[in-house]
């Protein structure tokens, strides 16, 4: 069986930027794959175009020129501090700290991420382009398993089970 629309795939990977030897950042174990179904938007489409065809101990390695998009210096912003406080007006300090990742709303309600870099006295600088917005992605891995997805599968738009989600 191969990796193409509907499937259950399993894989192991590791990630680094820009190249095999460049900056590691994650690394997923061929014993807890991370499973997903093939073709329904869960991965980056370049990620899926990379791994179409293959079959249960494949390996592959590609690299995915900015894969979370360009940096965009506009979606580098001041917030007022004020936004940042309980309903009695007090700083939320537990979740305001450099480095956090705040979950947050845009002015029509859409679901985004940003990330604290500084904290002011009146403002708080924050990203809200993707952690590896900018970077080149350079992906290792091997196919550790190919299935059909189940029709409950495919109606919830997730893999059950091992490596998936379980209700």
């Amino acid at each position: 069986m191969t990796v193409s629309q509907d499937k259950v795939v399993s894989i192991s990977y590791q990630l680094n930027l820009d190249a095999p030897d460049g900056e590691f950042v994650q690394k997923v174990e061929a014993d807890d794959p991370l499973a997903f179904i093939y073709g329904i938007g869960q991965l980056l489409p370049d990620f899926e175009k990379n791994i179409a065809g293959l079959k249960v101990g494949d390996g592959f390695e590609f690299n995915i020129p900015q894969g979370y998009g360009a940096f965009i210096q506009e979606n580098v912003i001041d917030v007022p501090i004020s936004i940042f406080v309980d309903e009695n007006g007090e700083p939320v300090n537990d979740i305001l700290q450099e480095g956090n990742s705040i979950p947050m709303q845009d002015q029509q309600g859409r679901p985004l991420t940003g990330y604290v870099l500084e904290i002011g006295p009146e403002t708080v600088k924050m990203d809200f382009n993707h952690p590896l917005a900018g970077k080149d992605l350079f992906f290792k891995g091997e196919i550790v398993d190919v299935r059909d997805a189940t029709p409950e599968e495919l109606d919830h738009g997730h893999v059950h089970g091992p490596g998936g989600h379980h209700h």
